[in-house]
């Protein structure tokens, strides 16, 4: 087995928060106490998924508000938020609340673009502004700037009682350092790199020098740090599917390979007039997936990374998954967990 280029440091899982409409109580808790397992297991990060108008986290900066007082270590991250759903200015607001609650933890990671199924739901997100909404990266912008304190309003000063700030409060200095873009083309990449924000990368990218997955998430790697200003220190974290079945049961080493096996057709063509592709499931044994890994060239380029988990599969698998990651295959990727 080749050994990695850089040695795994920093381990995350990303998970997407199903729940039944009728009991939503009971998908939110899950996710909660996937995310203290993985501090127990020593995960550095947990992320979690933003789903609008559908069965899963709708507000993942309440759901990690809620994780702050239920972990004290590990960091808490959204992969990620669609900004075009958001005010920047209301948003920065709460991650600077969440920020402060977790003393320094939260991750956020952002994307712009319209949103989805936007002419279905224009007339109640956004009835008198739709055709005015700018949902290009200076939405991005604008959050950057009000989350590393630019002025907000004209005015700071006493007006009777009550006090008022110019800037974005409370205030929370280290969080811009630790904003998110998750990006799936170059030209992402690249924007993400001139903007001094670290880069999520998915099991989705767009082909657009090639139809090879890991050399399509290599250039987007390198393309971002060519533009960055800590160039080969910028942060990059890969997010593939790692399904480890050291210590599954029969049944669920069944359920984890007819799943990998059905989404296996759509990693091999492109997909719609944006040309997207989709990295195949690592499924088996984590010396096996280990050693898929290791040969991956992308994955030679990272430090760190957030396993997604799949959508569909029950809290006990979690466990086992989650389990077995941390214990059988992130050692053998040179990851330790922390004292």
């Amino acid at each position: 087995m080749p050994p990695p280029s850089r040695p795994l440091r920093r381990l995350g899982f990303l998970t997407i928060g199903l729940f039944d409409p009728a009991h939503p109580r009971g998908g939110h808790e899950s996710v909660l106490s996937i995310i203290e397992l993985g501090e127990r297991l020593g995960f550095d990060s947990a992320w979690v998924r933003h789903r609008h108008l559908q069965h899963g986290i709708s507000s993942p900066v309440a759901v990690l508000a809620a994780a702050t007082q239920r972990t004290t270590r590990i960091a808490l991250g959204t992969a990620v938020i669609p900004l075009g759903w958001e005010n920047p200015l209301r948003l920065a607001e709460d991650l600077a609340t969440v920020d402060v609650l977790s003393g320094g933890r939260l991750n956020p990671g952002v994307s712009v673009g319209p949103p989805m199924h936007f002419d279905r739901v224009r007339d109640a997100l956004y009835p008198d502004t739709a055709d005015a909404e700018d949902f290009s990266h200076r939405r991005v912008r604008r959050l950057l700037d009000l989350v590393r304190g630019a002025p907000a309003s004209d005015f700071s000063g006493t007006e009777g009682i009550e006090v008022f700030s110019a800037r974005v409060q409370p205030h929370s200095p280290g969080l811009a350092d630790r904003m998110w873009y998750g990006g799936g083309s170059l030209g992402s990449a690249q924007w993400a790199g001139e903007q001094g924000m670290n880069l999520l990368t998915s099991n989705v990218v767009k082909a657009e020098e090639s139809e090879d997955f890991a050399a399509i998430q290599l250039s987007h790697i390198r393309r971002f740090r060519a533009h960055h200003p800590a160039g080969d220190r910028a942060r990059v974290s890969q997010g593939l599917v790692v399904i480890p079945t050291d210590t599954a049961s029969p049944e669920q080493r069944a359920k984890y390979e007819a799943y990998a096996a059905q989404r296996l057709p759509r990693t091999t063509t492109t997909h719609g007039p944006r040309r997207m592709m989709y990295a195949p499931d690592l499924v088996g044994p984590s010396a096996h997936i280990a050693e898929q890994l290791h040969a991956n060239p992308a994955f030679q380029q990272v430090e760190e990374v957030v396993f997604p988990l799949p959508f569909t599969f029950d809290h006990a698998d979690y466990v086992q998954i989650l389990t077995d990651i941390a214990t059988h295959l992130a050692p053998t990727l040179g990851w330790h967990p922390p004292h």
